[in-house]
């Protein structure tokens, strides 16, 4: 484990981040932290209710650095092309101010009440360049590109989705028999024609950390911080 950094190159340009995220920036550049009046406001606490993130990304424009905060946690770097995704809530970092942030509703109740994931996830939406906070290094994720498939996983760790990618949690056994003799319970279930991103490794980190082994880690790796450069131009 080692700290790393994201560092913005700002050249007449904006990028929405999240609140408490900035260590610090040079340059002329400015924050519109603007709620869009009493509509807006609205439209932000449900997205903060409901997808749990927060409600206000403050945009910093023009021309410069921004450094967000070291962190331990891993970042990717995903593109969109007048696409979206659904990602775990909670992983949107910073992106591009052309992107939009939403809660995304399950589509159906099986999704909901079984998928381990609630009732809402976030929805990333346009075009740009977004970064997500990860439990993984991009090293350790499984990338799946479907088309017109299935894909079925046990267990909680699907980081991420194309939107055209129907998600579902279906029986490992078409009965209670089949069930049983399978050893496996509600597999999460992908069908359709898009992207499905894996982090198989992601429950022995939840193990890690909650062991209290990360902290101590942590302590030992505080020389080293990579940085990780995201330019918009």
């Amino acid at each position: 484990m080692s700290l790393k950094q994201v560092k913005i190159i700002l050249d007449d340009a904006g990028v929405i981040i999240e609140p408490g995220a900035l260590h610090f920036h040079k340059g002329s550049i400015i924050c519109d932290t603007s709620v869009g009046g009493v509509g807006g406001l609205a439209k932000k606490m449900l997205k903060k209710k409901l997808a749990d993130e927060s409600a206000f990304h403050p945009l910093y424009s023009g021309v410069g650095e921004v450094f967000l905060e070291p962190s331990f946690s891993h970042f990717l770097i995903v593109n969109l092309d007048n696409s979206s995704i659904i990602v775990d809530k909670g992983m949107f970092y910073c992106g591009e101010s052309g992107l939009q942030v939403s809660a995304a509703s399950q589509k159906n109740v099986s999704a909901a009440l079984f998928g381990g994931e609630g009732m809402f996830q976030t929805k990333i939406s346009g075009t740009g360049v977004c970064i997500l906070e990860s439990p993984v290094p991009m090293s350790e994720i499984l990338k799946y590109d479907l088309d017109n498939e299935k894909l079925q996983v046990d267990g909680n760790f699907a980081l991420l989705r194309s939107e055209s990618v129907k998600f579902s949690v279906e029986s490992s056994g078409k009965s209670l028999t089949g069930k049983l003799t399978s050893g496996e319970g509600m597999l999460q279930t992908f069908n359709g024609t898009g992207a499905v991103w894996l982090a198989p490794t992601q429950p022995v980190y939840r193990s890690i950390s909650g062991s209290g082994i990360s902290s101590m880690a942590e302590s030992s790796q505080k020389r080293n911080t990579p940085i990780i450069i995201f330019i918009i131009i």
